[in-house]
């Protein structure tokens, strides 16, 4: 059987999870403690509306790259399996270093560093 999980999401409406690496990925601690982390920084605090978090972010851009993949292989874009689910794990995983106020913060920890 195959796996297929919903996830109902603000922005795009319902995001299709088909791959049970993907959801595991999803389903771990670290990758949950994003829903901890503010997109946005502190720009919550000026505006109200402006609360959603890296989690829900990376669920967006994660929708996004499999309409990315589904346009490409809909234009003949040969991508192999392998490279479609490397793409799909790459941007789910994109901020998955950020701490919080991470761009807020930029500049301080980048100094005294090498550009």
């Amino acid at each position: 059987m195959r796996f297929h999980k919903i996830i109902n999401d603000p922005v795009y409406g319902f995001i299709t999870i088909d791959d049970e690496l993907i959801n595991d990925i999803i389903a771990h601690p670290f990758y949950q403690r994003l829903r901890r982390i503010h997109q946005m920084a502190m720009a919550h605090l000026v505006y109200p509306g402006a609360v959603h978090t890296r989690l829900h972010h990376s669920l967006g851009a994660y929708h996004l790259m499999r309409c990315a993949l589904s346009e490409l292989r809909g234009k003949g874009v040969d991508i192999t399996t392998e490279e479609q689910q490397a793409a799909k794990i790459a941007i789910l995983l994109h901020d998955i270093g950020h701490g919080p106020f991470s761009h807020a913060l930029e500049h301080v920890m980048a100094e005294g560093m090498d550009e």
